[in-house]
């Protein structure tokens, strides 16, 4: 991925230029810029305030990637790269470089997400005004604790190895720097072909992983081999057709009751789902009433403490009421869940003042007190240092930390998990050059699979307006699922629009028509993320169960993972692919 190149050589014109924030970062003790193209600097030579190791980075990286470095490795116009970051640091520190999660979502993109950070460290606009922050929290409550209910079975399984892999050699999976803590869900199915009779019973809600994961026909392999698999959703879906058993699920916005919560604007809030109809038919929402009517059923079975940890431990924190059913235990960790929003006696609490459930209720949202600025500016920020590290100190312990666990050093680790960095590179900020799927001469494209602007998780395919307006995603058409690729590749393939075409790569092939498009780049052909349905309805579908409308774009891309943070992978063009003609529409 590119990301990291074009953000270091906006780094190197911002340093170069002078344009970094002193206030926050700090600056040369001789108050001259000693930051020049190709230089090393003596860190000696500059006093940073709020920031630690800016002169690593520019000695380590940022010197050398000047704009036309860069620009031919982007294929950017150096001069282009230059009025950008010119324009960052005019704006700064009230500026924000903005990285959506797609930044990490290929094998390199820890360090491809660490270079686009560290512009925001080098503008000031950490922490301040118009600049990013730390998302204000939402006031939740705590369901009770359930330690003295878990027997030593239990105790001992639930530290056992997790069958995503997290934590293993090869797979550090460190969210927040801590180690295996990061979800690799998407590698679960791996496990399951690798040890097909380790899972007996499964039950999954709200997924569809033969049709949102990458390589989703090791799913469908996987759970072949599931001998009862319970699915709990509101709609049927590709992976409903491996079930056993179907529990129809709530849906939560207008059926069941739960808090929500999330941050934006500078505050954030605690929303409460309530139902505003009756239910229809016989649902129930899967992460409570169905929890406690299985931990019923257990008990006339024999083992009890599920259920006796729900009825005993759980009350209604304005009454003390215990719950009898799920329908009360629904509300009563509904209402745990936001108690502190709306219980709080005669103490104010920050944001919205709301007197009680009922209240709450009528409200049906908690806003909290708005964010306040530069709160971690003066070493408060929550790393090692205290400061906006460029050199991370938590990176470092988490390699180290996980090399010792396996005997082995922090570069053998690194490369174990197909990065290129060594030594100190492996905890800062660096370019990493894309890693890509597919023999280039057997695979002459770059795939790049792109979020529809209606439809980015896919779920909205069975939609008629979905499907008529699908021509508002760049390139595309209603009703139906294009390949876009550039008029130069298409003429040399003998392709025109409408053309049926098959986009193979090394784990699948997809078929669908090709649609003539000059917004991709030569060399590179791309898909919008979201048809391909055989079973999603009947309009997602062209036949239900049997045959998809146009291609899924998960069906060709490899099954990768960014191993450090263990991100599965999307993007980047991480994964080659040929295209053949199969028919012509004309």
């Amino acid at each position: 991925m590119k990301t990291g190149a074009l953000a270091n050589a906006i780094a190197h014109v911002l340093l170069t230029e002078g344009l970094w924030n002193k206030e926050f970062v700090g600056d040369f003790v001789d108050s001259k810029n000693q930051f020049i193209a190709g230089k090393t600097v003596k860190p000696e030579a500059f006093k940073e305030n709020n920031t630690l190791g800016l002169v690593t980075y520019w000695n380590e990286e940022a010197k050398d990637w000047t704009p036309e470095k860069a620009g031919k490795e982007c294929r950017l116009d150096p001069e282009q790269i230059r009025r950008v970051a010119r324009t960052l640091g005019k704006a700064a520190p009230n500026v924000i470089v903005w990285m959506g999660p797609g930044v990490c979502m290929n094998p390199r993109g820890t360090y491809s997400a660490m270079v686009v950070h560290a512009l925001n460290g080098i503008l000031g606009s950490v922490d301040n005004v118009g600049g990013t922050h730390d998302p204000v929290k939402a006031l939740t409550g705590k369901y009770p604790s359930m330690d003295k209910y878990v027997d030593e079975l239990a105790k001992t399984h639930g530290k056992g190895k997790k069958i995503d892999g997290r934590g293993d050699k090869d797979m550090p999976a460190a969210m927040k720097a801590k180690l295996g803590s990061g979800v690799v869900t998407n590698n679960i199915a791996n496990y399951m072909l690798e040890h097909p009779d380790f899972i007996k019973v499964m039950i999954s809600s709200w997924t569809n992983t033969p049709f949102a994961a990458s390589d989703g026909k090791r799913w469908e392999k996987a759970l072949s081999n599931v001998p009862f698999f319970v699915h709990m959703v509101p709609f049927p879906s590709e992976m409903t057709q491996f079930a056993d058993i179907v529990l129809p699920s709530t849906f939560n916005a207008a059926e069941g009751m739960g808090a929500v919560t999330g941050f934006g604007s500078m505050h954030a809030w605690t929303s409460l789902q309530q139902p505003t109809c009756d239910r229809i038919w016989d649902v129930k929402q899967e992460e409570n009433e169905v929890t406690w009517l299985l931990a019923e059923k257990l008990a006339k079975k024999g083992w009890p403490a599920l259920l006796n940890y729900y009825a005993n431990e759980f009350a209604d924190p304005e009454t003390g009421a215990k719950p009898t059913n799920e329908k009360e235990f629904q509300l009563i960790t509904t209402k745990i869940a936001s108690a502190p929003c709306w219980l709080h006696g005669s103490k104010p609490i920050p944001g919205d003042q709301i007197n009680g459930w009922e209240d709450f209720r009528q409200r049906g949202m908690h806003n909290s007190a708005p964010q306040t600025y530069k709160k971690h500016w003066g070493c408060k920020f929550p790393t090692p240092s205290g400061k906006f590290e460029f050199v991370s100190g938590d990176l470092k312990k988490v390699l180290e930390t996980h090399a010792a666990k396996y005997n082995s050093t922090p570069d053998q680790i690194l490369e174990l998990c197909n990065y290129q960095a060594r030594g100190i590179k492996g905890w800062m900020p660096h370019y990493e050059a894309p890693l890509r799927h597919g023999d280039q001469q057997q695979f002459p494209f770059l795939f790049i699979d792109h979020k529809s602007r209606l439809n980015r998780e896919g779920r909205s395919a069975n939609l008629p307006w979905m499907q008529e307006f699908k021509k508002c995603d760049a390139g595309d058409r209603s009703w139906g699922d294009v390949l876009k690729i550039n008029p130069i590749d298409a003429k040399a393939l003998g392709l025109k629009d409408n053309d049926l075409v098959e986009i193979s790569s090394p784990v699948g092939t997809i078929v669908t028509e090709v649609k003539l498009w000059e917004g991709v780049g030569p060399g590179t052909v791309a898909k919008a993320y979201g048809q391909g349905h055989w079973a999603y309805g009947q309009i997602a579908a062209k036949e239900y169960g049997k045959t998809p409308r146009g291609g899924n774009n998960n069906e060709i891309l490899v099954d990768d993972y960014d191993r450090l943070s263990g991100t599965s992978c999307r993007n980047g063009g991480y994964t080659r692919v040929s295209i053949k003609k199969v028919s012509s529409n004309n």
